[in-house]
């Protein structure tokens, strides 16, 4: 069995992820093991970045340095922002 410790949060933060909890059918533990495996850190972040990098210059032929790629438009979010405008067009003409 894992060692196991304690986190302090609010009654509040508490209560609701045992909801959450309930809801999905596991243990609050296991919801808060869940939910850390989810968010990568900082470190597990870049690293996905470098990988991703590699990728572009070795299968796609992508030539634009590190620096460039920083400083470039940030693709997915104008993605999202497309979509939901496209969304919000689509619900005004059917409302």
């Amino acid at each position: 069995m894992a060692e196991t410790t304690t986190i302090q949060v609010s009654r509040e933060a508490r209560d609701h992820l045992a909801q959450v909890a309930k809801e999905r059918g596991v243990t609050l533990g296991k919801l808060v093991e869940q939910l850390a495996a989810r968010e990568p850190t900082a470190e597990q972040i870049a690293e996905r970045v470098t990988a991703t990098r590699k990728v572009l210059r070795d299968r796609l032929g992508c030539t634009l340095s590190d620096e460039e790629l920083d400083n470039g438009p940030d693709v997915l979010a104008n993605v999202y922002a497309m979509a939901a405008e496209q969304a919000r067009a689509r619900a005004e003409r059917a409302a």
